[in-house]
C-alpha cells in the first residue's frame, strides 16, 4: 500500500476527472472515502489542514451509543450507534477496546434509575462483543476506583463501552482507502466550487505546500467538513441560510494519579444536567466534556476559562484528590458540528445530534451532525444518496466487512501497539536501518524510528502532525511535547529534505501552538546552541 503525498500528487496530476471528490478529512470525509473506493468509485478526498486536524481528534475518545441520548429518548440513535460500536469493535480491534465504565450511586433511587436504564442499554447493543451492565457494592467500586471519594457511597453500576484513539483511527481510516484506490490529500485547500451549468461539476484547489492550483472535475461532490460546512456551501449559494451550529467540547488532562486503577468514572448528572467522563487514556486522565454553543468556528479553537473551572469543580466533588489548575497537563477544545435549529436558542439539547444529508439545488451533497461511533453509516448514507440522485451507477456498501487498516485481533499493549499491524513493518525498519533504533529523550519511549515511519508511510508534514494527531503527545503533556519537539524537527528535516531555517521555524510555531494546550503562563527563550525554543 503506498500512503505518500507526492504519489497521490502525481496520480492527481495525471486524472484530471473523478466519480466522487469528497471536501473534507475529518471522520465523515474519510469513512466516506473509504466506502466510495470500496465500492470502485475513483475517489478524491481533499483536507485544508491534517487529516483530522478539527474535531476529529478532539473527541472524549468514545465508541459509544449514548447513555445521555438514552435518557433523552432517543433509541433509534442510540440503537444505531450500539450496532455500530460493535462494527468498530470487530474492525478496528487494534485501537477500539471494552473500557469499563462506573457510576458512583448515592441513593438508592439512583441505582435502580441507572441499573435500568444501562440494562436497556445491554438490550440495544445486543451482541455486541461489550460487557454487560451490573450493580456494584461500594466496596467493590472503591477497589476499581481508588481515587473517588467515599463520601455517601453506596455503590455503582459498572457498564461497558469503547475507547479508542480518534486521530488514529482516522489515519488509518485515510490508508484503508487508499488500500482501495482512494487518493487522499492533506494540506489541500479548496478554494472553489466550478459549475456546468447550474449544476456544480468541480473543484478548484490550492496545494498549500507549493501554492500550485487544480481545477478538477467530478461527477459528485461531498461536502464533509464539519464546523466548515458553511464555508462551502457560500461557494455555491453566497447568501444561504447555515446550516450548522457549532457546540465546543473542552476536555482537560490530569495524571493518572487522580483516577487509579483502569476503571472509567462517569458522573451521569452535573450541575447543568449534563454528563461528565474520567477515562484512562495513554496513561492518563482524559476528563471532559462541556457542551458550549458558540457563534464561530475555528481551526485551533481554545478552551473557556468557563468551561475548565466547570471541568475542575465537578470532578473534584467525586475525587478524593481535587484537581486545580496547576495540575492540568494538557487542555482541548473540539467544535461539534451540530445541525442547527429553526429557532434562536442556546440551548444545546434542542440541537440534533443525528447526522443529516442536505441536497442544493446544484446538486452538491452536504453531510452534518452525527458523531464518530456512527462515522460508517454516515458514509454510507452519503454515497447511497450519490447512487439515488443518479450521480453514480449503483453499486452495494461492503464497508461492514473491512478490516481497518492496522488491524490485529485484539489490542497490543506494547510501546509499538498503537501502530496495530504497522508495528511489525517498524520493527523491520529498525532493522533495515539501526541507527533509527534511538530514543528521541530518555524520559520517553518514542523511537527514531517511528517519526521516519510517520513521515514516510503516515502523510507527516510537520512537527505538530507528529505530536498532535500521531503521537498524541500534545493533547497528553503539553510541555513534553515541547521537550521533543526540536528532536522531532531534526529527524523531519533530514526526511522531507528541509534546511535548518525550516527545523527552526516548525519549533517557533509549535511553541505558540503549545501555549494554547496550557493553563499555566509558559515563558520560550532560545537556547543559542542548541537553537530551539526551551520552557522555562
Amino acid at each position: 500500500m503506498i500512503f505518500s503525498r507526492s504519489a497521490f500528487i502525481s496520480q492527481l496530476e495525471k486524472k484530471n476527472s473523478w466519480d466522487m471528490i469528497i471536501i473534507g478529512g475529518g471522520a465523515t470525509g474519510l469513512g466516506t472515502a473509504l466506502d466510495a473506493a470500496s465500492r470502485g468509485y475513483s475517489t478524491l478526498l481533499l483536507e485544508q489542514s491534517d487529516f483530522a486536524k478539527g474535531t476529529s481528534s478532539r473527541s472524549t475518545k468514545l465508541v459509544h451509543g449514548g447513555v445521555r441520548y438514552l435518557a433523552q429518548g432517543n433509541v433509534a440513535l442510540v440503537y444505531e450507534a450500539l450496532h455500530e460500536r460493535g462494527l468498530l469493535l470487530k474492525n478496528a480491534a487494534h485501537l477500539v477496546k471494552d473500557q469499563e465504565f462506573i457510576i458512583p450511586c448515592y441513593s438508592l433511587f439512583s441505582k435502580y434509575k441507572y441499573l435500568i436504564g444501562l440494562k436497556l442499554y445491554d438490550l440495544l447493543a445486543g451482541k455486541s462483543g461489550f460487557k454487560k451492565s451490573s450493580f456494584l457494592s461500594a466496596a467493590k467500586v472503591l477497589s476499581a476506583i481508588p481515587g473517588l471519594s467515599a463520601k455517601g457511597l453506596i455503590g455503582g453500576i459498572s457498564y461497558s463501552d469503547g475507547q479508542f484513539d480518534d486521530a488514529r483511527l482516522a489515519l488509518n481510516l485515510a490508508q484503508t482507502a487508499a488500500e482501495h484506490g482512494g487518493v487522499l490529500l492533506n494540506y489541500m485547500k479548496v478554494t472553489g466550487l466550478t459549475k456546468k451549468g447550474s449544476l456544480v461539476g468541480g473543484v478548484e484547489v490550492c496545494d498549500l505546500e507549493t501554492n500550485r492550483t487544480y481545477a478538477l472535475e467530478a461527477k459528485t461532490i461531498i461536502n464533509a467538513t464539519g464546523v466548515f460546512v458553511d464555508d462551502i456551501l457560500k461557494m455555491d449559494v453566497p447568501a444561504g441560510k447555515p446550516l450548522i451550529r457549532p457546540s465546543q467540547g473542552a476536555h482537560v488532562v490530569l495524571d493518572s494519579s487522580f483516577l487509579q486503577g483502569s476503571s472509567a468514572l462517569m458522573i451521569p448528572k452535573t450541575s447543568d444536567g449534563r454528563v461528565l467522563f474520567a477515562v484512562p487514556w495513554h496513561g492518563k486522565i482524559l476528563v471532559g466534556t462541556t457542551d458550549t454553543p458558540l457563534d464561530e468556528h475555528s481551526l485551533e479553537p481554545k478552551p473557556l476559562d468557563q468551561e475548565i473551572d466547570f471541568i475542575l469543580n465537578t470532578a473534584g466533588k467525586y475525587l478524593t484528590k481535587a484537581p486545580l489548575r496547576s495540575d492540568v497537563l494538557a487542555a482541548f477544545a473540539g467544535l461539534r458540528p451540530l445541525a442547527a435549529p429553526d429557532k434562536n436558542t442556546n440551548s444545546t439539547k434542542e440541537i440534533s445530534r443525528s447526522h443529516k444529508l442536505i441536497i442544493s439545488q446544484s446538486g452538491l451533497i452536504t453531510i452534518t451532525g452525527g458523531k464518530w461511533t456512527t462515522y460508517r453509516k454516515m458514509a454510507m448514507d452519503v454515497v447511497d444518496k450519490a447512487i439515488e440522485l443518479g450521480k453514480l451507477d449503483a453499486r452495494n456498501c461492503i464497508s461492514q466487512n473491512i478490516k481497518i487498516h492496522g488491524y490485529m485481533p485484539e489490542m497490543q499493549y506494547t510501546d509499538l501497539g498503537l501502530y496495530g499491524s504497522d508495528a511489525t513493518e517498524i520493527g523491520k525498519l529498525l532493522i533495515e536501518e539501526p541507527h533509527l533504533n534511538v530514543l528521541l529523550d530518555p524520559e520517553y519511549k518514542y523511537l527514531k524510528a517511528e517519526i521516519v515511519w510517520m513521515v514516510r508511510n503516515e502523510m507527516a508534514r510537520n512537527i505538530e502532525d507528529v505530536l498532535s494527531r500521531r503521537m498524541r503527545l500534545l493533547f497528553l503533556d503539553a510541555k513534553a511535547a515541547l521537550k521533543l519537539a526540536p528532536a522531532i524537527a531534526k529527524v523531519m528535516a533530514s526526511e522531507l529534505v528541509k534546511d535548518e531555517a525550516w527545523a527552526d521555524l516548525q519549533i517557533s510555531e509549535f511553541a505558540e501552538l503549545v501555549k494554547q494546550y496550557l493553563l499555566e503562563p509558559m515563558v520560550v527563550k532560545d537556547d543559542a546552541e542548541q537553537g530551539v525554543g526551551l520552557l522555562t
